[in-house]
């Protein structure tokens, strides 16, 4: 494992495949909720498979109460969020996917991300905005910012972008209907959408990961 690298800009971590396939690998970059860090989705990324180069981000803002994030929210009925600061952790992670590819030597053509929370918002205005960099997107207990939506590509951009949306019913932090509302955008702008609800709050158990299992490997076309 790479340790903490500082370059490209944003600080991460790296893992090659554990199983590797022949050819370049596909990566799999993983984004943490608010307060967390970049080993904070390692559990979730061990159970994953091997097939998948590893990158875990640490969001670029270092919070007063601990950890990071890309940007400051007020978990309010609807939560309130610093707009330019969304923007600016949109423009890093869009510069960071290229010079990762070139960096790892990784396939450019299956390139995922995976967030959760507040990485699963960051990670859909990325993905949305430039799906020529991304291949899919995993959408783990997240939303869609509104803020985001300007730089949004056209459905004939988007028709090969996969994403996956899966939420709890029960999440006390970001409700369903948020991933209902995700849902509805994401059809009308034409993404190929694997939708999922589960009896869960504001995390990710184990049927969630199996079916994220099958989505990664179908998406990244893993034998």
């Amino acid at each position: 494992m790479t340790d903490l690298a500082a370059a490209p800009a944003l600080v991460h971590t790296f893992q090659p495949p554990r199983s590797p396939q022949p050819g370049k690998a596909p990566a799999l970059v993983l984004l943490h909720g608010v307060g967390g860090n970049e080993t904070s989705l390692a559990g979730l990324a061990a159970r994953l498979g091997g097939r998948f180069a590893l990158v875990h981000v640490r969001a670029p803002l270092a919070l007063a109460s601990g950890g990071y994030g890309f940007f400051h929210v007020r978990f309010t009925p609807e939560p309130v969020i610093v707009p330019q600061e969304a923007e600016a952790s949109r423009a890093a992670l869009i510069a960071f996917l290229p010079e990762l590819v070139r960096r790892y030597d990784l396939d450019p053509a299956r390139v995922f991300l995976l967030g959760f929370s507040q990485g699963a918002i960051i990670g859909a205005s990325v993905a949305l905005s430039r799906p020529d960099l991304v291949a899919g997107l995993a959408l783990l207990s997240g939303r869609i910012l509104p803020e985001a939506q300007p730089h949004f590509r056209s459905r004939e951009d988007l028709a090969a972008l996969n994403v996956f949306v899966g939420h709890g019913v029960h999440d006390g932090k970001l409700g369903i209907h948020h991933a209902r509302a995700s849902r509805a955008l994401l059809g009308d702008l034409g993404v190929d959408l694997t939708y999922r609800e589960y009896d869960l709050g504001h995390e990710i158990g184990a049927e969630e990961i199996a079916d994220l299992n099958a989505w990664l490997g179908d998406a990244a076309r893993l034998p």
